[in-house]
C-alpha cells in the first residue's frame, strides 16, 4: 500500500498541472449533473420502516380509502380568539376571510372551516379552532412560491385572532450561518499549525475541492432518484471535517520531509506513502462503518451513510492525488518563510518533540496507572446519562417554545388534549371473503376493547373504505406523541387486536409510524455495534499486528462514545446547560442518532488511532524499547492529531448549533466524540496502557501472524523501493 501511493504521489507531484486540472473538469462536471441535469425528482423529508406495521397500515388508507390525502402535505392552522371573546361571534368573520385567502393559494387543494357544523374543530369554550389545509403535492416538492405564499398568509394574525401554524414549510427556513464556524476554527488551528498563511490557505482549498465534488455527486444523483433531504447536510459535515484533517495529516508529513532536507518531489512522493496510507486507512473505516449502516435495513438510514460514504470517499482520493499535485505546485513555500534556508534537521528533531505535549507524553508514561484511572473516570461519568436516553422522530412537542408549531401545539393540546397530536389509526383490512357488514361488525366490536383500554380519551367510530373491504378506527390517547404513555397504548392496542378474525389489524398513524421507526432503530443498535467492534478488532489487528492493540482501541472507542451520547442526552433531553447550546425544549433524542454517531464515531476514533500509533509501533519494531517508542510516536503525531481533532470539533460544533434538528444532535455528539477520544482516550489511554504493558503490548501468536497480512502501514517497504530509485533533485 505504501509503495503504490509513494508512486501515485511522484506522479501526482510530477504530473501536478494534469492531475489538478482532471479535479477542475470533474467539479465543473459534477456541478453540471447536479444543476444542469434539474428534474422534477424530490427530496423526501418523510422516515419509514417498510415493511413495519404503521407503515402497511398507511399504504392500506392510501390505497382504499381514495388515498385520503396521506401522500400530499398537510398544515395544521390554529386559531385563537382574545381573552373574553368567542371565535362563533364577531371573530368567525376574520377566520373565514383567512380560509378564503389560504384556499385561494396555487397548490392548496383546501383548507378546512373549523366553524361548519360538517367539519367543526372547535374547543368547548369557543376560543380555540384548527384548520386542516391539504396540498396537492407531497411536502418536499411543494413549491417554494406555494411555500411562501402560505408563509404569508398564516404569517400574521386574522384581526384580532391570534394564528400559529403546525407545517413542515410554516416558518422560513433560513439557512444558519453557525457552520462557518466550523471553517473559521480550521482556519486559525491550520495558521497556528503551519505559522503559513499559503499552507493553511491551500489545505482548505484542498478540503473545499472534496467537499464540492462530494455534494454535487450526491445532488447530481438526487436529479434521478429521491434521497432524503438530509443526505447533503450530513455529507457536507463529514466530508468538510475529514477533508480538512486528511490534507492537514499529508501535509505536515511533506513540511517534515522537507525540513529533513528531502527534494520537493520526494518530500510530496514519501508523504503520500506514509501519511497517505495512514489517510486511506482511517477513510476506509469510516466508509465501511458509514456502508454498513444498511445492516440495520432502514432505507433513509442506509441513504445518509452511502451519501455520506461517497462524500469521505472522495475526500480520500483528493488527499492522495490533489493535495500531492498541490504541495508539488507550492514547493518550499509550504514552510514558514524562516525554515525555507535552514539546515536540514532529522524528523525526530520536529517542532513536536518539546513543549507542552512533549512534557503531557513524559507526564502519562511515568504515572500510568494514575493517568489511565482517571481517564477511565472521567469518560465514564460523562457516559452516565447515556442509560437514560430516550428516542423517537421528531414532533411539535419537542419544538422550541419559541416557534409557531410549538404554540400551535399548546394552544391544541390545551383545548382539545395532549391525545389530539397524537391520533393513532386502526386499520382493518379486510379478506377477499369478508363482506361489508361483517367487517364492520368485527371493527364496532373491536373499537369497544380499545375504549376499555387505560389513557384512551376517544374512539371515533368506524369508517368503511369506499369498495367495503377496510375500515379505520380512529383513536385520541390521553397523552402525547413522544410519551411513554402513547406507546403502552400501541402496544395495549395491538395485543387486545390478537386473534381477531375476518380482518388484519393494523395499528398506524404517523405516531404509530414513529414508535415503530424507533423500536426497529432501538433493536438494531446492538448488532450494528457487535459489527463495528468486530470490524475494528480485525481491521486493527492486520494493521499493527498486535492483539492488545486492537482490544485497547476498542475499548477506547466505546469509551468516546459513550461520553459523546451521554453528554448530548444530558443537554438535548435532560437540559442541562440548555440556554447556552441553544436547546429550546428537551426531549427525546433523535431516533437513529445513536446509530449515524456509532458509525461516524468508529471511524474518526480509527483515524487517530492510525496516526498515533502507528509512529509508536514503528519506533517498536525499529528496535527501540517499548516506553522510548511510545513517547517517541507521540512527540511525532500528536501535534498532527490534536490540531486534527480541534479542526474536526470545529466543524462538528457549527452544525451542532445550526439550529437543525436532525444534524445538531449528531453534531454535538460528534463532537463530544471526537475531543473525548483524540484528547483523553488516543492522549491519555493508549500511551498509558501500552507503557503499562510494554513489550506484550505488541505480542501476537506465530501463527496467527502468518495468516495476518502484512499491509505495511508505516512505510517500511518505502525505504527499499527509495534506495532502488535515483533521487529527483529537481525542485527544492
Amino acid at each position: 500500500m505504501a509503495s503504490l501511493l509513494y508512486r501515485l504521489g511522484r506522479f501526482s507531484a510530477r504530473r501536478r498541472w494534469l492531475v489538478l486540472g482532471a479535479w477542475v473538469l470533474l467539479l465543473a462536471a459534477l456541478g453540471f449533473g447536479a444543476v444542469g441535469l434539474r428534474t422534477d425528482v424530490t427530496s423526501e423529508s418523510t422516515f419509514s420502516t417498510p415493511g413495519s406495521e404503521a407503515s402497511r397500515g398507511l399504504d392500506v388508507v392510501a390505497g382504499k380509502f381514495g388515498g385520503s390525502g396521506t401522500e400530499t402535505a398537510k398544515a395544521t392552522v390554529v386559531f385563537e380568539a382574545p381573552a373574553g371573546r368567542v371565535l362563533t361571534g364577531e371573530q368567525a368573520a376574520a377566520v373565514t376571510r383567512m380560509l378564503g385567502e389560504l384556499t385561494a393559494i396555487d397548490g392548496v387543494t383546501s383548507a378546512g372551516d373549523p366553524l361548519d357544523p360538517k367539519t367543526r374543530y372547535l374547543s368547548a369554550d369557543q376560543r380555540v379552532a384548527a384548520s386542516t389545509v391539504t396540498f396537492d403535492e407531497p411536502a418536499p416538492a411543494v413549491s417554494e412560491q406555494t411555500r411562501a405564499a402560505f408563509r404569508d398568509v398564516t404569517g400574521r394574525d386574522a384581526g384580532d385572532v391570534r394564528v400559529e401554524v403546525i407545517s413542515e414549510f410554516a416558518e422560513p427556513g433560513g439557512g444558519s450561518s453557525t457552520e462557518a464556524i466550523g471553517v473559521v476554527v480550521a482556519f486559525l488551528v491550520l495558521l497556528l499549525t503551519y505559522l503559513s498563511l499559503v499552507a493553511a490557505g491551500a489545505n482548505l482549498l484542498t478540503a473545499f475541492v472534496g467537499v464540492g465534488a462530494g455534494l454535487f455527486a450526491i445532488l447530481t444523483v438526487g436529479n434521478f432518484v429521491s434521497l432524503n433531504s438530509s443526505t447533503p447536510i450530513l455529507a457536507l459535515m463529514l466530508s468538510l471535517a475529514v477533508g480538512i484533517d486528511y490534507g492537514l495529516f499529508v501535509f505536515a508529513r511533506a513540511r517534515t520531509e522537507l525540513r529533513a532536507g528531502a527534494p520537493v518531489p520526494e518530500a510530496v512522493a514519501k508523504a503520500t506513502g506514509t501519511a497517505g496510507t495512514a489517510v486511506v486507512f482511517a477513510g476506509l473505516t469510516v466508509i465501511i462503518a458509514l456502508c454498513g449502516l444498511a445492516v440495520v435495513n432502514i432505507p433513509f438510514l442506509t441513504q445518509m451513510g452511502l451519501g455520506a460514504a461517497g462524500a469521505v470517499l472522495i475526500a480520500v482520493l483528493v488527499a492522495v492525488t490533489a493535495v500531492p499535485a498541490l504541495l508539488s505546485l507550492m514547493g518550499r513555500r509550504l514552510l514558514p518563510r524562516p525554515e525555507r534556508r535552514r539546515e536540514p534537521r532529522p524528523a525526530g528533531a520536529d517542532r513536536g518533540s518539546r513543549g507542552f505535549l512533549g512534557r503531557w507524553a513524559l507526564g502519562v508514561t511515568r504515572h500510568p496507572v494514575l493517568a489511565l484511572v482517571a481517564a477511565v473516570l472521567v469518560l465514564g461519568t460523562a457516559a452516565v446519562p447515556f442509560f437514560s436516553m430516550r428516542t423517537a422522530l421528531p414532533s411539535a412537542q419537542n419544538e422550541d417554545p419559541a416557534t409557531s408549531t410549538r404554540q400551535a401545539y399548546e394552544l391544541l393540546t390545551g383545548s382539545f388534549g395532549p391525545g389530539i397530536q397524537s391520533t393513532l389509526a386502526i386499520v382493518l383490512d379486510g379478506a377477499a371473503s369478508t363482506g361489508p357488514d361483517a367487517l364492520m361488525a368485527t371493527a364496532t366490536s373491536l373499537s369497544e376493547k380499545v375504549r376499555k383500554l387505560g389513557n384512551v380519551e376517544t374512539v371515533m367510530a368506524p369508517i368503511p373504505a369506499p369498495d367495503g373491504s377496510a375500515a379505520l378506527l380512529t383513536v385520541v390517547p390521553g397523552s402525547g406523541p413522544t410519551d411513554d404513555a402513547t406507546h403502552r397504548l400501541v402496544l395495549d392496542i395491538r395485543a387486545a387486536a390478537e386473534g381477531t378474525t375476518g380482518a388484519e389489524v393494523l395499528v398506524s398513524g404517523e405516531t404509530a409510524l414513529s414508535i415503530d421507526v424507533t423500536a426497529a432503530l432501538d433493536r438494531a443498535l446492538p448488532t450494528y455495534l457487535v459489527v463495528i467492534v468486530g470490524l475494528a478488532l480485525l481491521l486493527l489487528l492486520v494493521m499493527f499486528r498486535s492483539v492488545l492493540v486492537p482490544v485497547l482501541a476498542t475499548v477506547g472507542f466505546l469509551l468516546s462514545l459513550g461520553a459523546g451520547l451521554g453528554v448530548t442526552t444530558a443537554i438535548f433531553q435532560w437540559g442541562w446547560l440548555a440556554g447556552i447550546f441553544g436547546v429550546g425544549q428537551p426531549g427525546p433524542l433523535l431516533s437513529f442518532m445513536p446509530v449515524m454517531v456509532v458509525g461516524i464515531m468508529f471511524g474518526l476514533a480509527m483515524d487517530y488511532q492510525v496516526f498515533l500509533v502507528s509512529g509508536m509501533h514503528e519506533r517498536h519494531t525499529q528496535g527501540v524499547p517499548p516506553r522510548q517508542a511510545v513517547l517517541a510516536g507521540f512527540r511525532q503525531a500528536a501535534p498532527v492529531v490534536v490540531a486534527a481533532a480541534v479542526i474536526m470539533a470545529g466543524v462538528f460544533a457549527g452544525f451542532a448549533f445550526s439550529g437543525d434538528k436532525i444534524v445538531g444532535t449528531i453534531g454535538m455528539a460528534l463532537m463530544i466524540g471526537v475531543l473525548a477520544d483524540a484528547l483523553i482516550v488516543r492522549m491519555v489511554i493508549m500511551p498509558a496502557a501500552l507503557t503499562l504493558l510494554g513489550s506484550a503490548g505488541w505480542w501476537m501468536p506465530r501463527q496467527l501472524g502468518r495468516v495476518i497480512p502484512d499491509v505495511d502501514v508505516e512505510g517500511r517497504a518505502l525505504d527499499d523501493l527509495i534506495r532502488r530509485r535515483p533521487v529527483d533533485v529537481g525542485q527544492h
